[in-house]
């Protein structure tokens, strides 16, 4: 290897020890972390992976050796009878099978394949807390693993830890984390903004912040909680596994996090697995799981590295922020003609998923973040939030970056683009001549929520807009007309032809409220649309309606009303529709109600499992007309849970929130 690419490396190696120094103090000192855990685990990894490579070239302060940072000045140092390590980390079933190979490795053939005891991995902070001979003496933070700083007169006042014992060990440690409940979390915060104090970021922050005050009053008052995970001295003899050690110190008193024993690979990832789909119900922050081997006599003999135990490691949920390069700003015309930037990212995985693609949101958002093509970002997603950047890292920002501008002209049909006079959102003045927008509507005229035509999917809309079978919506009922021309297109067959046509001949029996949603009218969604249909009755009487009748209607204020207006007034808009009635689409007359006779108006209801006697989206539908709310969750501000067959997660929430559970049968007497 030549110097230059030696200086290089290690030029590479002390970027990254200075970035995880400074992010150590943060966290472990100052209680206030720069990065997410996921973004910290990427620059380790980063740091890791360059001293396997070249191990002559480690540098001597690297902090991968090392937990944590010096304890604060101001509270007493404690240095550890038994050095608080960390644990090394998994992040998918492959590790978990290597870890559990490693294990076999250190063991004899007969010990091989042991039993693994399975916690939650709380999102707190660490703390050792030591008995002697019943009585709590003294809690002291992990530190830097060595030495950690006594925070025994905060601890004494956090109400679930025991401090009386009924055993008369001489010394006992307990080891657990300190954390603060989301519940009591959202509450601490919610006070602060009333007295226009600062908020904390996170739970962690919050209990960390807590355990630190000078002043232990302040920590009486936070909702903080203690949850045991290890003795590390004065386990009665008679106790030989892990399992048992935290059975043991749940009966003294202790709270413990849900566990479980498992033997193979495939049963901790099946709890695993159930572990992410509960998480979000439970009452506090977790980012993971905690593997051990359950023997504890195996447990001494796997021994410790340096900075983590051989025997025990923590398998972590997919990052939910990671890091990765923005290599481009490209522009997507909606079918409303809006702009939209999407950003072209470096595929990475987020939280399970392979992200390539983010939206910016809108030119205002990029400025916001001053974000630009070649920017390292950190993207997040949680469950099934779509990705967003929530980070620029300016000082990993190229020379060569450029601001990033709005576009004078459309990217599809170069018509001028405007920005409207205090709106965030460009448009596309070309309107249907534009062919990102005839496509754009195409797609929206036979989603599921609209005319709902099965088969005929994004893909082969364009392919018949590009092959000039398709301009608008009209054309998709002559498409009979062009079945040969359909049949030759790549890989559509008779049979698909058929079919398709089948189910164009289908959606012409639909109703009021989904044809209008289908039109694409701007402003008017699903239950705009169902209120435009409901207060007029029929299509006619709506098209010829006035701004201000169109404004009698519920939800619809003046902006959605001139755009109303003037959608029906466009005289391609009426030729279209009048296409589209003459193709014999139609539907039954909207039964309309009488102004205020809604019997659930003020109502928040939400439906799951299959409904036997319609849809889900009709009972929607129903609901609505009936003046419910219809959420796609269930909180304690939810009036009902329609529940049908198979009915999973969102039941058993209601349940616990003491939301009123109802039947099908008994939705269909409240229809009566």
């Amino acid at each position: 290897m030549s110097n230059t690419e030696q200086n290089s490396i290690i030029q590479q190696m002390r970027k990254l020890i200075n970035q995880l120094k400074q992010h150590n103090h943060a966290y472990y000192v100052l209680d206030n972390p720069i990065l997410q855990d996921s973004e910290y685990d990427q620059l380790r990894l980063q740091l890791i992976d360059l001293e396997q490579q070249y191990p002559n070239l480690i540098q001597a302060d690297s902090p991968i050796n090392t937990v944590g940072d010096k304890p604060l000045p101001f509270f007493t140092q404690i240095t550890h009878t038994i050095p608080m390590l960390s644990l090394g980390n998994l992040f998918n079933f492959d590790d978990l099978q290597n870890f559990m190979r490693r294990v076999n490795d250190r063991l004899a053939v007969n010990q091989q394949n042991p039993e693994y005891e399975v916690e939650l991995k709380l999102d707190g902070l660490a703390v050792s807390i030591i008995y002697e001979h019943g009585k709590f003496v003294q809690a002291v933070t992990r530190g830097d693993g060595q030495t950690g700083e006594d925070i025994s007169q905060n601890v004494k006042t956090i109400r679930n830890l025991p401090l009386v014992l009924d055993v008369d060990i001489e010394r006992l440690e307990v080891r657990g984390e300190v954390l603060m409940p989301k519940a009591g979390f959202a509450k601490l915060n919610r006070e602060a903004e009333s007295r226009g104090e600062k908020t904390f970021a996170n739970p962690r922050n919050a209990a960390a912040g807590s355990l630190r005050q000078l002043d232990p009053t302040i920590a009486k008052n936070r909702p903080l909680a203690f949850y045991a995970y290890s003795v590390n001295q004065g386990l009665p003899s008679t106790i030989t596994t892990q399992f048992d050690a935290l059975i043991w110190l749940n009966n003294l008193g202790f709270t413990i996090s849900d566990i479980k024993l498992v033997k193979t690979a495939q049963e901790l990832q099946d709890y695993y697995l159930s572990v992410i789909e509960k998480r979000p119900n439970l009452p506090f922050e977790i980012d993971g799981t905690v593997v051990k081997v359950n023997d504890l006599a195996l447990q001494e003999q796997l021994g410790f590295l340096s900075r983590e135990p051989r025997w025990a490691t923590a398998y972590k949920f997919p990052a939910e922020t990671v890091m990765t390069r923005l290599n481009a700003i490209e522009w997507q015309v909606g079918r409303t003609g809006q702009l939209t930037p999407v950003g072209k990212l470096e595929p990475v995985n987020v939280g399970g998923v392979t992200v390539s693609n983010v939206t910016l949101h809108n030119i205002g958002e990029i400025h916001r973040l001053d974000i630009r093509a070649g920017d390292m970002v950190s993207v997040h997603r949680a469950g099934d939030v779509i990705p967003k950047v929530t980070r620029v890292w300016l000082d990993e920002r190229p020379s060569d970056t450029q601001i990033v501008v709005l576009p004078n002209t459309c990217p599809v049909c170069d018509s001028p683009v405007v920005l409207p006079e205090g709106e965030a959102l460009a448009r596309c003045t070309g309107g249907l001549f534009c062919p990102a927008q005839q496509q754009e509507a195409l797609i929206h005229f036979v989603s599921r929520k609209a005319m709902d035509i099965d088969g005929l999917g994004e893909r082969w809309l364009i392919s018949f807009h590009e092959h000039g079978l398709v301009k608008n919506v009209a054309d998709i009922y002559d498409l009979k007309n062009h079945q040969q021309v359909l049949i030759n297109l790549e890989k559509l067959g008779e049979k698909s032809v058929e079919n398709l046509l089948n189910a164009i001949e289908k959606s012409k029996n639909t109703t009021l409220p989904r044809f209008i949603y289908a039109l694409g009218i701007r402003g008017v969604g699903e239950s705009t649309a169902l209120n435009l249909a409901t207060q007029f009755g029929e299509l006619e009487p709506l098209m010829k309606a006035s701004i201000k009748e169109l404004q009698q209607t519920p939800d619809v204020g003046e902006i959605t009303a001139d755009l109303i207006f003037e959608f029906f007034r466009a005289e391609y808009n009426v030729e279209v529709i009048e296409r589209l009635i003459k193709a014999g689409i139609s539907w039954e007359k909207v039964s309309q109600e009488p102004i205020g006779n809604q019997p659930l108006k003020g109502q928040s209801w939400v439906i799951t499992g299959t409904l036997t006697s319609m849809g889900r989206d009709e009972a929607k539908a129903k609901l609505q007309a009936l003046g419910a709310k219809v959420s796609g969750s269930v909180s304690a501000k939810t009036t009902a849970l329609l529940a049908g067959e198979k009915a999973g997660s969102k039941l058993a929430n209601a349940e616990k929130l003491g939301v009123k559970v109802v039947t099908e049968d008994e939705f269909l007497k409240i229809l009566e």
